[in-house]
């Protein structure tokens, strides 16, 4: 054995020894500390997937439910909010749930309006063991109705008006011309939208003009073509339609029942 100055024995490495020798193996440490993260991420990766894959099924079935009971041609857009989506469902009641669906045909014998485009909020949404049947705690949603969908209803031709709340109504009279009228727009109870207001800004309303007023506007339209358990709370003047503001509590909704 060595003996060193210092009366120390064994081997002391000298200024040129290779200090990989001594110094920790940093390469396969770093090596692992790779390996572990690439898992982690993989894990990651893999838990996002599968749960995405989840909602991709609630949403679908939720959009065919949908879709049977509204009667739209097209199956609608469905989100659900919120992530992970797999715990909700474990739970039985997902966050918040967005749909869209278009083209929500009419309903009723009277003025029948169909909704041009419907979005709908879903708070709560929980869901049972009857795929069949949902209830949300809160419900807020926008019906949108067309200005064309709205003159096929009415018998009138109707667009936007240039006063805030208000549309024209233009008619034509055989040997009086054309007339047009603003009415403003207002919601009432009963899912209505209410005419008021009536007053002519072009032409002249003879006694058959005014009947005619009278037969499309003096009533309010009655909305069906809407899930049940929704209250219309406003109507908005845009510029191609109105839209109609609607908000519930304690929503229950079927696939085998249509709309109020």
């Amino acid at each position: 054995m060595k003996r060193h100055p210092d009366g120390s024995i064994g081997h002391r490495p000298d200024p040129g020894d290779d200090f990989a020798s001594v110094r920790p193996p940093l390469r396969r440490t770093r090596r692992r500390a790779v390996i572990f993260t690439a898992c982690l991420l993989t894990v990651g990766a893999t838990a996002v997937v599968v749960d995405r894959v989840a909602a991709s099924r609630v949403e679908s079935r939720t959009a065919e439910a949908f879709q049977k009971g509204m009667g739209t041609p097209e199956r609608p857009s469905v989100e659900v909010r919120g992530f992970p989506v797999l715990p909700q469902m474990a739970s039985g009641t997902l966050r918040h749930v967005d749909i869209t669906a278009e083209d929500i045909p009419a309903r009723g014998n009277s003025r029948p309006l169909p909704v041009t485009r419907l979005t709908v909020g879903l708070d709560e949404l929980q869901t049972s063991s009857d795929a069949d049947q949902a209830q949300a705690r809160t419900v807020d949603a926008t019906a949108f109705l067309s200005y064309e969908d709205l003159s096929d209803a009415l018998g009138l031709e109707i667009e936007g008006d240039s006063e805030p709340g208000r549309v024209r109504a233009q008619i034509v009279l055989p040997f009086s011309g054309d007339v047009t009228v603003s009415t403003a727009v207002a919601a009432v109870s009963a899912n209505r939208i209410a005419f008021t207001d009536l007053s002519v800004t072009s032409g002249r309303l003879p006694a058959a003009g005014q009947a005619l007023l009278a037969k499309a506007l003096a009533e309010p339209v009655q909305l069906h073509s809407i899930p049940e358990g929704l209250h219309l709370r406003s109507v908005t003047v845009a510029p191609s339609g109105l839209n109609a503001h609607f908000t519930g509590d304690t929503v229950t909704f079927r696939s085998e029942t249509a709309a109020a």
